[in-house]
Order: structure tokens, then sequence, then C-alpha cells
């Protein structure tokens, strides 16, 4: 049974490890989140009192905190997936993206650091930093070819760039101290529980309510999408089995073009939820200008994870989407909730 450190737990990714880690692990889980718009603890209910769950709001901006903290919990694994994460916003606002994903990737790095030093050698050689990445640092490609762990990093957004700050902070914190860290960059993720910022919740949000399904350009960009139980899986297997320093990235296989995600959530409103005037929910898709720097496509080469540790996604897009889709419609609570909380119209 190991302590496992967790930053943005309260996030749509977050809380989906720490559900796996409660129910399936016998590990201890500290969340760590500062519960900005997109931090839900209602996410986490059906584990909440969990003895071997505890939940602290903080910033990772506050250094001396994550002092504190690391000395009163310590921590076997950092599974660091604290992070601004919206294309969207950062374009419109990227101060916080640069706080929040470089100086707060920073200051856990420097707290791990100091801590993993002063740990006694069993323990040090246990430890772990794990940190979650995205594969928009790697850019666009165009109809052919996939990203790899040793594609160069070329961001288009501030939000990408950051994190590929990030990643490179990470590394060089492995290189030049030797702290003994990971890195995983991930697919577009989807699920249950994710903030309605997203293509896919927000398309089935805006759908029900009758909203438009307004798309980029001409809908073509191309996206690997991820369910998030199989992410998380690979998240366990590679802080627990992958080699120190190494990387893996983490995809779905399930290339789409964001209409043809668009057009599959409708044909599955169309079966679940008819719509009162029995026209399909595709008469609602609506084309809007382009977003700035919107990166064409991307797709990820998983087969490092599948042959190294035995990785590979239970869920196809479809039986994934079928999932979120219902559950969408079976917790309207939580979205009545969220946007109380957050005081957010899913067609923002």
């Amino acid at each position: 049974m190991s302590r496992f450190f967790v930053t943005g737990g309260a996030g749509f990714i977050g809380s989906a490890f720490i559900r796996f880690l409660i129910k399936s692990t016998e590990h201890t889980v500290l969340n760590f989140d500062k519960l900005t718009y997109a931090g839900n603890l209602e996410s986490l209910t059906s584990i909440c009192n969990n003895p071997r769950y505890s939940f602290y709001q903080g910033d990772l901006l506050d250094f001396e905190l994550l002092e504190n903290i690391f000395q009163s919990f310590k921590p076997d694994f950092v599974v660091h997936l604290a992070a601004e994460s919206h294309v969207d916003r950062s374009i419109a606002n990227s101060r916080d993206f640069i706080d929040t994903n470089i100086t707060g990737t920073y200051n856990l790095l420097e707290v791990s650091r100091v801590y993993w030093n002063k740990m006694d050698i069993q323990d040090k050689s246990l430890f772990r930093f794990h940190h979650i990445s995205t594969d928009e640092v790697f850019g666009a490609l165009d109809h052919m070819g996939v990203f790899t762990e040793k594609s160069p990093y070329n961001p288009s957004s501030p939000y990408s760039s950051t994190k590929a700050a990030a990643d490179h902070l990470v590394r060089a914190w492995n290189r030049t101290y030797q702290l003994p860290i990971l890195i995983t960059n991930c697919s577009n993720n989807f699920g249950p529980y994710q903030f309605p910022e997203k293509l896919i919740p927000s398309m089935i949000l805006n759908a029900i309510n009758e909203k438009p399904l307004t798309i980029y350009g001409s809908g073509k960009n191309v996206r690997d999408w991820l369910y998030v139980d199989d992410h998380v899986e690979a998240l366990y297997k590679v802080i627990r089995n992958a080699e120190i320093g190494s990387s893996y990235n983490i995809g779905g296989n399930n290339e789409k073009t964001n209409l043809q995600v668009v057009y599959t959530i409708c044909d599955f409103l169309d079966d679940l939820l008819p719509r009162a005037s029995k026209n399909s929910y595709k008469d609602l898709i609506t084309f809007v200008e382009d977003r700035l720097g919107h990166d064409f496509r991307y797709a990820i080469d998983s087969s490092k994870i599948s042959t190294n540790l035995g990785w590979k996604p239970k869920e196809t897009f479809h039986s994934g989407l079928e999932k979120t889709i219902r559950w969408y419609i079976d917790n309207k609570s939580w979205i009545t909730n969220l946007k109380a909380n957050n005081n957010f119209e899913s067609n923002k």
C-alpha cells in the first residue's frame, strides 16, 4: 500500500484516477486541488467517505504549503494532473496558464526534489513523480503520420506551449537532479464528469437543451479520442512499472473529425432521447469562424505502452460515447449543481 499525492484531483481526469485508486487498489490518496471553475468535488462523492481518501484545497503557487503537506503526508508517488487545460481560454487570457502550468509545475518539482533527497534509501528508490501532459505539445499533423515519444515539440496555442514548458522542466529535474520522473502525453479524453466546455459534453448538453451545436470552421479537424477510464488505468501501469525518466504516449486509436464526433452524438441522442419535433439533432449544427491557431490533426502511436506495459484501451469510441451520453442524460442534478456553482451555460 502506497501514498499517492494527486494534484488536480477534483478535475475530470484527476477525479477518475482517484476513483480508480480507491475502488481498485489499497492505496491512500491525498487530493490537492485549487477548486477552480473546472474542479468539482461532486465527481468524488462515491469515494469521499473512504478512510483512505482525503482532500486539501490549495494552490500550487503556495510553495510553503506544498512543503508542509509533503512533510505531513509523506507521499510515495506524486501524480501531477493539475493544469489549466482549455485552449479557447488560453487564447483569451494566458496568464493563469503560465502561472499554473509552468510556475506551479516548478514549485511541485522543487518541493518533490527536496523531499526526495531527504528520504531514506529504500523509500527514495520507490518514489516517482508522474507528470501528465498532452499530445498538443507536438503541434499539428497533416493527413498522414502519428505522434511518437520521439516527436519534436511544436506547440501552437498558449495552452500547449505551457504544457510543453512543463514537460521540459520535468525532464530537466531528472537530468540535472536525478529526480525519478515519468511523463505521459495523452490524446483527447472523454467520459462522465467532464466539464461542459469541452467538445463532447458541450455538444451533448447543447443538444439536450435545444441549443446550437457550433462547430469551428468546416469541422474537418481530427482528434484521437480516449475514454477516461482507459486513460487512468494506463497512468497506473506507467507509475507502477515504467522505467524512470521514460515517457509514454497514451491514445485511444479513435481518430475522428469534429464533425464525425457531433454526428455520432446526434445519432445516439436521436435514439436515446428523441426530440419533441421528431427532427434529428443534426438540424442544430451550425458552423462558426475557425479558432485561432486551430491544429488540423492529432494522432497518437500507443505501441510503446502496449508493447512494454501491456496496456490497450478497452472501450471503442462508440462504446465509450454511448456510456458518456447515457451518464449525462441520467445525471441532470450533477449538471444543475455545476451550473449553479459556476454560473456556467453550456453554449459558452
